[in-house]
């Protein structure tokens, strides 16, 4: 939120519009901006199943947890609603303040949800959790970041702690692997200034390799996306191809 604070009025004149003040005021982010106009635009909540393709131990060890389950990266809940559905306690958390505002009118049982920047720390207590699900979430940041972030997912991790996610594939061309200028391996920056990272097989098994897994990295297309407007305008003629993501479950080894 941008509080105008009508003292500057005489300072800045007649000149300069309020909204030309809100602009120079605005401290997000760029991908702030990004999410937060995305999930002001789509509403849609629907869930695409990816939980469930997993294996039958990762419904057991969501039907398993007491504790509630933090949804990282929660966008506009997709899988808030399905771990709601199970009867699970879930603190839905994201960048967006939009998205945030979203899940609480839409999903009125959430006793708690959190708005931060994953890059500056996760605002929990040590050994919080049994479970946290990372759906496209963790794919944003460098390598030193994005090494930090699952140290502190870690700390947030009971002992033997599980962590469930989805990250984008290098073989994800039609959705942005390969584009733009790369900054690391795998890592890209659009023309707007935009970053995100793509994975292979060897980055998991890096980015991990203090972890156990126990659902080995498995690479599927997603579906959730084709019917986006985003989708159709790419290529209106073609049918649009899937996003191809990576879904593993790790255990926290400390």
């Amino acid at each position: 939120m941008i509080i105008v604070d009508d003292r500057f009025d005489d300072r800045i004149g007649n000149s300069r519009s309020i909204r030309d003040m809100q602009r120079n005021t605005d401290k997000r982010t760029i991908q702030e901006k990004k999410w937060d106009e995305k999930w002001a635009r789509e509403r849609d909540t629907s869930y695409d199943d990816w939980l469930e393709k997993m294996n039958d131990t990762v419904t057991s060890i969501i039907e398993a947890t007491r504790a509630p389950i933090i949804d990282l990266g929660c966008g506009n809940g997709n899988d808030t609603r399905y771990l709601l559905e199970h009867g699970k306690d879930v603190i839905p958390c994201d960048l967006s303040s939009v998205a945030i505002e979203n899940i609480k009118k839409d999903f009125t049982q959430i006793k708690r949800a959190e708005c931060f920047d994953m890059a500056k720390g996760l605002p929990f207590e040590d050994n919080f959790t049994d479970v946290i699900v990372s759906d496209l979430s963790l794919h944003y940041f460098s390598e030193e970041v994005t090494t930090k972030i699952l140290e502190d997912i870690k700390r947030v991790l009971k002992p033997n702690g599980i962590l469930i996610l989805r990250v984008n594939s290098t073989n994800d061309t039609f959705w942005g692997a390969g584009q733009g200028e790369e900054l690391e391996k795998h890592f890209y920056r659009d023309d707007k200034g935009f970053t995100k990272r793509y994975f292979d097989q060897d980055d998991l098994n890096r980015f991990f390799s203090e972890w156990e897994f126990i659902l080995n990295p498995e690479e599927i297309t997603l579906h959730r996306y084709d019917s986006h407007k985003e989708a159709k305008d790419r290529d209106a003629k073609a049918e649009t191809p899937g996003k191809i993501t990576w879904i593993c479950v790790v255990k926290a080894k400390k």
